[in-house]
């Protein structure tokens, strides 16, 4: 099997809960050498080397390409639309269950639409790319990703069926949480699913251990008693803060063990791979929704009144959002997607601010401030010691060459007044 530079794995797909990107193999961002141009002391006095100083350095530290460009202003976007569909699905969700309490229905009617991954990404594969393939050429080809047999029976007890029980428990806890707090808490909760992948990452897969990082998850664990301590630890309260922690370390498991058994995977692979979940979703339990219905564990008095609406509209954003953070790579920065993630905790807090009566009190607050900022923490690069070091290592060098010529020209009208003192007593004498 060919190696191809960037390549997804499909963890954050876990349909709207699991939050945690997909990454591409290799940099991250493109790192830029320094131009010898700019080491070059300026000639002239002190202000010219001041201002060549000045320009140098913001051409060290303002060095953009127009595909970065490009790339920020995508970013924007992103930023938007996946703040947008995630803050929309968890807010209308908890809407729906106020005309249709049934979580696990939900669940499983959201994961149904995951079957429109693969033939919307071959669509676009027959847009894009010049060699054209049909649907079961592609098919066969994305296959390849479980193994030289393709996807057999074996392959999908032991490497589909688990990952898609994990992802149907995520959305199912995450979704009862809803049931028991407001969207803000559950928001802000779930963002500790990036502290657990690293915690997990690093005890499973052996992870490069980062100091700032256990800072961070610490900061999550902290984030996760302040909130329960916020509400007077009420068995309500409780019970909600527990679903959500349960449903954040689901996705965390999924992600780690995703990263373990499969590695990671092409575009194509990652839409297939979603795909067979959601039919796999649609076959194998499409029974318990009836079974519930049947034991009024989730019952619906008649078609009539389920909201389809409603429905739709949380399926269709939860999609969305699975497509922004899966395929989104492709024009952005993964950085920005995350930033998109985290910009939903304050979104969630103004509309629940003005329709539904929630006390942010300041233990509330705090919580939710630091668990955010243990996420944003999260996303720092591995080597972001060095790249501050780096930074400051190119910014001195280039004060340097401005003192140099200051001190030049100091010396240099110094000499000049002892030759004229000199000058003037030899005059004299």
């Amino acid at each position: 099997m060919k190696k191809h530079s960037a390549r997804v794995a499909p963890l954050s797909a876990c349909n709207s809960p699991v939050l945690t990107l997909t990454k591409v193999e290799g940099e991250e961002r493109p790192r830029e050498a320094a131009a010898g141009a700019a080491d070059a002391p300026s000639a002239g006095g002190a202000g010219g080397a001041e201002g060549g100083s000045g320009k140098r350095r913001l051409r060290c530290c303002v060095r953009v390409t127009p595909a970065q460009v490009r790339k920020a202003l995508w970013g924007v976007a992103m930023v938007v639309c996946v703040c947008s569909s995630w803050a929309g699905s968890t807010q209308l969700a908890k809407l729906t269950f106020r005309q249709f309490d049934a979580p696990f229905t939900l669940t499983w009617f959201a994961t149904t639409w995951n079957c429109l991954f693969f033939p919307l990404y071959y669509i676009g594969h027959l847009c894009k790319n010049p060699e054209r393939q049909t649907p079961k050429q592609r098919f066969r080809e994305c296959c390849r990703f479980f193994g030289d047999d393709g996807l057999t029976p074996k392959v999908f007890l032991t490497r589909v069926a688990p990952f898609g029980l994990l992802w149907i428990l995520t959305n199912y806890l995450y979704l009862q949480a809803l049931r028991k707090i407001n969207t803000t808490d559950v928001s802000a909760l779930f963002c500790c699913n990036k502290a657990f992948v690293f915690l997990l990452s690093w005890i499973v897969l052996r992870d490069r251990f980062m100091g700032v990082r256990i800072v961070a998850a610490i900061l999550a664990i902290a984030g996760i008693v302040m909130m329960t301590y916020a509400d007077g630890f009420h068995s309500h309260s409780v019970i909600g803060i527990t679903l959500v922690v349960a449903s954040a370390s689901m996705s965390a498991l999924y992600k780690v063990l995703f990263k373990m058994v499969l590695g990671s995977a092409k575009f194509g692979e990652a839409a297939l791979f979603l795909s067979i979940v959601g039919s796999a979703n649609f076959v194998f339990l499409s029974f318990v929704p009836v079974i519930l219905y049947f034991t009024r564990v989730e019952y619906i008095g008649s078609l009539a009144n389920v909201p389809w609406l409603y429905l739709c509209g949380v399926a269709g954003l939860l999609f969305a959002f699975n497509v922004l953070v899966n395929f989104g790579i492709a024009i952005t920065y993964p950085k920005l997607i995350s930033l998109g993630i985290v910009l939903s905790v304050p979104v969630n807090a103004m509309v629940d601010l003005y329709t539904c009566e929630i006390h942010f009190n300041t233990v509330r607050l705090i919580a939710v401030f630091i668990i955010c900022l243990g996420f944003l923490m999260l996303l720092l690069p591995e080597d972001w010691d060095q790249c501050i070091i780096q930074l400051s290592t190119k910014l001195r060098k280039r004060d340097e060459p401005a003192e140099g010529a200051g001190e030049a020209a100091t010396a240099t009208g110094l000499n000049w007044r002892g030759r004229a003192r000199t000058s003037m007593s030899t005059f004299a004498h």
